[in-house]
């Protein structure tokens, strides 16, 4: 059984219940405007807890994870994976570090975000594992590197120039300027990253994901992993229990 399957989990992970409104027509708005408003939907909170079913699937296998998440805002983020109620892995993700453990191999890994760009594929941070959570650009939108046009009833967004070998572009929601999908391809490695998000609901007034669906390729490898919410508290008093047992062999990155 390979690690990557259970700590891709947390690059996936957040929210609760719901349903969006029908969109029959929207408006053109610049990219300035709709930028501007994706920001504001962020949502504010101390701290998060949650609970989630996991779907992984790949050329191999497929299986079915619950998920405990909690969330300290800018800090850490905490993922406890369990099959049958039995603990399989804890991942620790802090502003400066990834930590986790799996009790099937027995193995561990202590260090920073280099870990998160192999299973990813792409280079990524704190704030952007956070932003994908909570349904919100992985990617710093400064207004005027962007265009704006309606496509399908959404928001399309991408850069006026893109990076070399490397494509992105969004679609946001026009009811609740939330992401509705997040695509980043690397065409010279044939591989890509698809973010996709289903319905939102409101908690305490501000706007979860309800399922996340993330899609990565690198040639001929794919995987799919799908994240259903079943529970979703702001603001409660939690804690981010994470030791690593004793007997635990350390993984290194190559």
């Amino acid at each position: 059984m390979k690690l990557k399957p259970y700590y891709l989990i947390f690059l996936l992970v957040l929210t609760s219940c719901g349903g969006t409104k029908s969109v029959t027509s929207v408006k053109y708005a610049s990219a300035k405007e709709v930028i501007s408003s994706h920001k504001m939907a962020a949502p504010e909170f101390k701290t998060l807890a949650g609970r989630m079913q996991l779907q992984y699937e790949d050329e191999r296998k497929s299986q079915s994870i619950t998920v405990s998440l909690r969330m300290e805002k800018d800090k850490n983020i905490w993922v406890k994976a369990s099959i049958l109620g039995i603990t399989i892995a804890k991942v620790l993700i802090t502003p400066t570090s990834v930590s986790y453990y799996e009790t099937i191999g027995k193995t561990y890994f202590e260090g920073d975000f280099a870990l998160l760009g192999e299973w990813l594929g792409t280079p990524i941070n704190f704030q952007q594992a956070q932003n994908l959570l909570l349904g919100q650009s992985i990617f710093t939108l400064n207004p005027g590197d962007y265009t704006s046009e309606v496509f399908q009833n959404k928001f399309k967004i991408q850069p006026k120039q893109q990076p070399k070998n490397f494509i992105h572009s969004l679609f946001i929601n026009p009811d609740n300027f939330k992401i509705a999908s997040e695509t980043l391809s690397q065409p010279d490695d044939n591989r890509i990253l698809a973010i996709r998000y289903g319905d939102y609901q409101k908690v305490e007034e501000q706007y979860f994901p309800k399922n996340i669906m993330i899609n990565t390729s690198e040639h001929e490898s794919s995987t799919l992993i799908e994240i259903t919410f079943r529970k979703i508290d702001l603001n409660v008093n939690i804690g981010f229990p994470f030791n690593i047992p004793d007997g635990y062999e350390e993984i290194q990155l190559n």
